[in-house]
């Protein structure tokens, strides 16, 4: 009955609202070469890192892949962002899906999302940043980058994995765990009340893995999230470049904004 109830609870969580007709299970650490040695404890690493994206700019592109009973639906967001400036733009993509794309411009602290539900078939919805609610599990408000950021920079038991190749650059693998105050950030209420009955069935935390990869530079170049429990696995992987390359933004007119609410539905996170 319990194992019933956590996998009823985590198939709400990884795909209620989608409108279509591998992380390993321990936390072990592997020694990386000489090369990615450092005096600076894991943690540290991949805190410092994240805080230098935040203040840089990038050019992202995020996987986000959901299964559960052998079906699998994919999402991609692809966009640059200046962090510094608190303003950037992005696409979502869901092949397949009822709605299949949209996009979204962050500047001056609102977020602008075209085809939004109220705004009308040609205008920009928009709202406050702020304001913006994470719906599904391991996803990001609004498909939020930095808020990515504020959660792999929470990861705790942190260790070296290795080294990897990401995109052709030698980068040292770091991986941790989400606690569940971390996993719920900026959660919609009743998606939180959806999580903490699962964790409460569980009897623990949900098993969610961190993951992050920082090139020779220091450079954070990519990110990973990780739930699988009771067959349902919902992966998000962010991968970065063009790290310090400008980011150009084109806000939307005020004439062509509606204000909404908010945003919800399998594209918005």
């Amino acid at each position: 009955m319990r194992r019933r109830l956590v996998l009823t609870a985590a198939v709400t969580l990884a795909c209620a609202g989608c409108s279509l007709s591998g992380a390993g299970s321990g936390d072990r650490a592997t020694s990386a070469s000489p090369a990615s040695a450092s005096s600076t404890s894991p943690r540290s690493a991949v805190r410092t890192a994240v805080a230098a994206l935040r203040r840089d700019s990038a050019s992202f592109r995020q996987e986000i892949e959901l299964r559960d009973g052998g079906q699998e639906y994919g999402l991609t967001v692809t966009g640059g962002f200046d962090f510094a400036a608190d303003s950037g733009h992005l696409t979502v993509d869901l092949p397949g899906g009822a709605i299949d794309h949209s996009d979204e411009v962050f500047a001056d602290g609102k977020i602008y999302i075209s085809a939004a539900e109220g705004a009308g078939e040609d205008a920009w919805g928009v709202m406050a940043r702020e304001e913006a609610q994470a719906h599904y599990l391991l996803r990001a408000p609004l498909n939020d980058p930095e808020h990515v950021l504020k959660q792999i920079a929470a990861m705790r038991e942190v260790s070296m994995e290795g080294e990897d190749d990401v995109r052709g650059v030698r980068a040292v693998h770091y991986r941790g765990i989400l606690d569940h105050r971390t996993a719920t950030l900026d959660m919609a209420p009743d998606v939180r009340a959806n999580t903490d009955q699962a964790r409460d069935a569980l009897g623990a935390d949900l098993p969610i893995f961190a993951d992050a990869w920082i090139d020779t530079r220091g450079r954070l170049v990519r990110t990973r999230m990780n739930l699988n429990l009771s067959g349902t696995q919902v992966t998000t992987t962010m991968t970065l470049s063009d790290i310090g390359e400008p980011v150009r933004v084109t806000v939307p007119r005020a004439a062509d904004a509606v204000p909404v609410t908010g945003a919800r539905g399998i594209l918005s996170g």
